[in-house]
């Protein structure tokens, strides 16, 4: 989800990203599952077995790197406002989740009773360039985020969220730093260097 203005220079810039170029040549959806195999390798997210939550999925390359890292014994579902090709054993859920109440129920099952290990969030709002609305757009996303994993995560699962600078990012991170006894910040090499973008791992659910 993202509604970034983005001009001629943008796209130019676009096409000669190492990444990009990287995934156009690996047949991947989008440079974005670079991201996640960084954070991985670093933080050591993912391994077989796991029970994946993928937020914001579309167009899928986060999705792809988690099924093949959670093997035939894990399990993903996806969820986004868009469909795209998933993999056949990928659950997708067409939703939006700031309707949490509604994600919860379409989940249902061992999913809503805390069986998931891990919950992964690549989502943006759309911006409109007006600060305080955008602002507000990052936080509410950040906010619903929360309130699925504290629904559905099991007491040693983890959360990784996509949020950016700003007072809407510092909000996440707040309401993050209260549900969580871990919350650290990481910047991977493939996100580029110029964007305000930035992850946060939380690990160690405080009980509510």
């Amino acid at each position: 989800m993202s509604g970034n203005r983005r001009g001629r220079g943008w796209f130019d810039d676009h096409r000669r990203d190492p990444y990009v170029r990287r995934a156009w040549a690996e047949g991947l959806p989008s440079r974005a599952g670079f991201k996640l195999a960084e954070i991985d390798r670093r933080a050591r997210l993912l391994r077989p077995g796991l029970r994946v939550l993928d937020l914001g999925a579309a167009p899928g390359s986060w999705t792809l790197y988690a099924r093949a890292r959670v093997g035939r014994t894990g399990r993903v579902t996806a969820v986004d406002l868009v469909p795209f090709a998933a993999p056949a054993d990928v659950r997708l859920i067409l939703r939006d989740v700031r309707e949490t109440d509604a994600l919860l129920e379409d989940l249902g099952g061992e999913e809503a009773a805390g069986g998931m290990d891990l919950i992964l969030s690549d989502l943006a709002p759309k911006l409109t360039g007006v600060r305080e609305r955008d602002q507000e757009a990052v936080a509410a996303l950040g906010r619903a985020v929360v309130v699925l994993a504290r629904g559905l995560l099991t007491p040693a699962g983890a959360l990784l969220l996509k949020t950016f600078h700003g007072e809407g990012g510092r909000e996440v991170r707040a309401a993050l730093a209260e549900a969580f006894a871990e919350v650290k910040t990481l910047k991977p090499p493939a996100s580029r260097a110029e964007s305000s973008e930035h992850y946060l791992l939380a690990r160690a659910a405080r009980i509510v």
